[in-house]
């Protein structure tokens, strides 16, 4: 406890330092920087702004709130990265979730580790450390990998060692981008996995692409199933599938004709199950809170 108490009372006396004009630290080689760089500082959460070179996109609302609670109860258990920009004045390199979730619950102050770096530079530690978080989607951890090469030119076997992953891993990502967008969308959304879309990939006709997509959400093809339809694609150049045996047997017609409308008007595909006697249930499945809002608000103007 007394050496927790210590490293917090170290990180104030550091946010003093940082405070005094006459101790502004612009880089390494400046009086004092040894004892700011490296260190856990605490800083004033309004000297800090989000960073433009962030890669994530989407955050979700209930994580926010989940890590939010988190903080409220245990506090921060891993600082965040800043770069100086000028006096009392930061951007963030990485940890906006927390931050964010730091904010949302008042938290005046926030540990962080201080970086000196020009933007390039930034740019390259935002990329790389979150490319290496578990919740980034598919399609993030892409543009990611294809920003690394485009602005930090950076080849596939450099950033291989800058994160760790084998150079065929790198490729995979990036040959998403490929896709169609509404695909790559879908991706993000969690309508079809990374599984199905490195099959479709297979096929250069974005509109054959969007086809088989769709009989994909449709028929709720498995990757294996997905990679089927591809291969008698690409052997046949039509797109059909073959039909489950539960489902030519047990489905009846007016379900057959039906639930595609059902499909569309909530946006995923409905799932119906019918037995001998005729009766059935209908299954809407939801993918977030923001999703299951979305289908509520659809039934209720419905009334």
């Amino acid at each position: 406890m007394a050496k927790a108490t210590k490293k917090q009372a170290l990180g104030r006396g550091l946010s003093a330092l940082l405070k005094d004009p006459e101790n502004d630290i612009q880089s390494v080689k400046d009086k004092n920087a040894d004892k700011v760089i490296g260190n856990i500082v605490e800083l004033d959460i309004d000297s800090i702004e989000v960073n433009p070179f962030q890669p994530r996109t989407n955050f979700s609302e209930e994580s926010l709130r989940e890590l939010a609670s988190s903080i409220k109860e245990l506090g921060i258990i891993q600082p965040i990265t800043v770069r100086k920009l000028d006096f009392n004045n930061y951007q963030l390199v990485s940890g906006e979730r927390r931050f964010r979730a730091s904010k949302s619950i008042g938290l005046k102050t926030i540990p962080a580790y201080i970086r000196i770096a020009n933007d390039q530079e930034s740019l390259e530690m935002a990329l790389v450390e979150n490319i290496q978080r578990q919740d980034l989607d598919p399609i993030e951890i892409a543009l990611s990998y294809q920003r690394l090469i485009d602005e930090i030119n950076l080849t596939q076997e450099q950033m291989s060692e800058r994160v760790g992953k084998k150079r065929s891993t790198i490729a995979n990502y990036l040959r998403l981008l490929k896709l169609d967008p509404i695909i790559q969308t879908g991706m993000r959304d969690g309508f079809i996995s990374m599984g199905h879309g490195r099959a479709i990939i297979n096929i250069e006709d974005t509109t054959v692409q969007l086809d088989i997509y769709e009989k994909i959400l449709s028929n709720k093809l498995s990757v294996r199933e997905t990679e089927n339809l591809v291969r008698n694609f690409n052997d046949t150049q039509e797109v059909n599938v073959i039909p489950k045996k539960e489902q030519t047997k047990d489905t009846p017609k007016f379900i057959k004709k039906g639930i595609s409308t059902f499909s569309e008007y909530f946006g995923h595909k409905i799932d119906v199950k019918v037995s001998k006697n005729g009766k059935g249930k209908i299954t809407i499945p939801f993918h977030s809170e923001e999703d299951f809002n979305r289908i509520k608000k659809l039934i209720d103007s419905a009334k």
